[in-house]
């Protein structure tokens, strides 16, 4: 079967979802009784037959739980003070992409399009919003206009109503007489901007990576870092043997706190960063499985001790993963893990992204569902018509809004909005992102006057395996197949780059009628 997903994304900001026939949702100031009430159980009077707690000042002791530390969609956060007040977002935009060249080219990474309809960097916002963190920055540096322009459109009304003072904003690498260079890596991108994010009256930051693909409640990472009192806490992935050797590990004590850090282990130092997972949460059969746990490159730092870091103790250093962490933890520092299990992705590499967007195409069940109500991704409202599918055979795709798909064949492939697919055409394997605009009528017929080719898919073309890239213009007849398996080709001129035996179509490339790939 294939999703069609005519109908828009998700793009306005709305209430907490809840279940149809569910009774109201209890107004802010029964909300605020009930956070007091688990926060302080003992400590209840009667009033009119109903229970008010009376919140009594106290030193918190140090309680550890596992299960605290653990994405577990069974347990509840109450955040007290809320994290739409008491915490700021703060993704970073990452560098220049090389490795994901050509998409890379005229975009920054986290604009890179995702799932037919979407961005990369829609997935970090959506899961600020959906854990109710709704003060967000943006850092960016290298070819931001799309971002910029995409984050406006999307997240450029008041987020989180007037009283939370919402926003999704970007802030650009800029030179100052106290800092003439733009930003060296994740640490310094922070600490030039730290003159702004100390400004917030917020408990904690929570940094982010723009280009990474999965669904997390950050509300409970939260949670776990003020329960353990952590001054940093870290996001792992629990890892098998096989796949520990590409990550930075690490190795947690008795009350998951991070002891050590092994920048791409192997041998017997692989076997040394061995953890027991059940610490974090996990069952018994699956910490055998994935004895090893990897950053994830998502952090909570305590506000206090972010300046006191990048300011006093680290002042030269310039990322989070290899020099502050580790600094911290050798001064002293509380770091503490918190496990993530479940789908995440780093989309740095061509074949990386390639596989997150088919992955979304598997069946029973995807890798990355976009159809959960309960923690939806948002876009930018592009009001589109409903795709269009005539007389076509498309089976295991995705297609996005606004398609024209003409009596063609599509298979294991993603589609984006506003892809023009014409006549006998044969798409497989594919990865298709679709225009900007659509071409009118009369546009068409000045460019077939001039022996012009128009934004789609021409007649009779057959794609497999390959990611095609907006706006190309692929004329009839034309065979992107790599029949002789070539795994590395740069052909930038010809409009085409070949990575990981995956042929990349460049952003407004022109394939002429007849090419063969």
């Amino acid at each position: 079967m294939a999703a069609i997903a005519s109908a828009s994304p998700r793009t306005l900001i709305p209430p907490r979802p809840r279940h149809h026939g569910a009774a109201p949702s209890p107004s802010t100031s029964d909300v605020s009784s009930l956070r007091l009430l688990r926060a302080h159980p003992r400590h209840v009077r009667r009033s009119r037959g109903v229970s008010i707690s009376m919140p009594v000042a106290r030193s918190r002791s140090f309680v550890f739980s596992p299960r605290a530390v653990a994405d577990s969609k069974s347990s509840q956060t109450c955040l007290d003070p809320d994290a739409s007040t008491s915490v700021l977002g703060i993704i970073l935009g990452g560098g220049a992409g090389t490795r994901l060249y050509p998409l890379t080219k005229k975009r920054a990474k986290p604009a890179v399009p995702l799932g037919a309809n979407y961005r990369l960097i829609d997935i970090p916002v959506s899961n600020c919003l959906n854990s109710n963190i709704s003060k967000i920055y943006v850092l960016t540096q290298f070819n931001s206009a799309s971002l910029n322009r995409h984050l406006s459109r999307a997240y450029g009304s008041n987020i989180g109503g007037y009283k939370n003072e919402g926003f999704v904003e970007v802030l650009a690498a800029q030179q100052s007489p106290d800092n003439p260079n733009w930003f060296q890596g994740t640490a310094d991108a922070v600490r030039q901007y730290l003159w702004l994010f100390e400004e917030h009256n917020v408990m904690e930051f929570l940094i982010l990576a723009g280009d990474h693909l999965y669904r997390m409640d950050y509300e409970k990472f939260i949670q776990a870092h003020r329960e353990t009192n952590a001054d940093i806490t870290v996001a792992a992935l629990p890892m098998d043997e096989k796949r520990a050797t590409a990550f930075g590990l690490m190795k947690i004590d008795e009350e998951g706190r991070i002891i050590e850090f092994a920048e791409k282990p192997k041998g017997e130092q692989l076997k040394a960063m061995m953890v027991d997972t059940t610490i974090l949460g996990l069952d018994d059969v699956r910490a055998k499985e994935m004895p090893y746990i990897a950053s994830m490159g998502i952090y909570v730092f305590s506000k206090d001790v972010m300046l006191q870091l990048l300011r006093e103790q680290f002042p030269e250093a310039n990322d989070f993963g290899s020099e502050v962490i580790p600094g911290a933890t050798s001064i002293g520092k509380r770091v503490q893990a918190y496990l993530y299990d479940g789908y995440w992705e780093d989309i740095g590499t061509i074949a990386a992204f390639y596989n997150a967007n088919l992955g979304i195409t598997k069946k029973p069940i995807p890798d990355f569902s976009f159809y959960d109500r309960f923690a939806p991704i948002y876009t930018q409202p592009r009001h589109l018509p409903p795709s269009k599918v005539l007389d076509a055979d498309v089976t295991d795709s995705v297609i996005g809004e606004g398609c024209v798909i003409k009596n063609c064949k599509i298979n294991h492939s993603v589609v984006g909005l506003r892809s023009c697919i014409s006549e006998g055409a044969i798409i497989e394997d594919s990865l298709l992102m679709g225009a900007d605009y659509y071409e009118t009528e009369a546009d068409k017929k000045l460019l077939a006057e001039k022996g012009g080719i128009p934004i789609g898919i021409g007649k009779n073309s057959c794609i497999r395996r390959a990611i095609i890239d907006k706006n190309a213009r692929i004329g009839d007849n034309v065979k992107i197949l790599n029949a002789d398996n070539v795994q590395e080709a740069a052909m930038e001129t010809d409009g085409y780059f070949i990575k990981g035996g995956i042929v990349t179509v460049i952003k407004d490339a022109l394939l002429p009628s007849g090419t063969v790939i």
